[in-house]
């Protein structure tokens, strides 16, 4: 993990501002869903971006019993069934 020398405090809300410098190079603009992930003792921030169960593809995504799933995926379970 790289650091960036940047601190901040966490306000009476539990928020912290994210540094314009790393919004616009992370392309997080104003209102944009925003993933929280944890690993060991560390908390990271992602750009939620919305993709397949199970192979991670952000194209072509159908929902399906509230998950999204995409068409290479969907025509790799037909070839299962048939």
């Amino acid at each position: 993990m790289k650091s960036t020398g940047i601190v901040r405090r966490v306000d009476s809300l539990g928020r912290i501002v994210i540094p314009i410098e790393l919004r616009e190079l992370f392309g997080i603009k104003r209102k944009d869903p925003i993933e929280i992930f944890v690993d060991n003792s560390a908390i990271i921030l992602k750009k939620y971006v919305r993709c397949c169960e199970f192979c991670d593809n952000t194209k072509k995504l159908v929902l399906f019993n509230n998950k999204l799933i995409c068409h290479k995926c969907i025509k790799e379970m037909l070839t299962l069934i048939s």
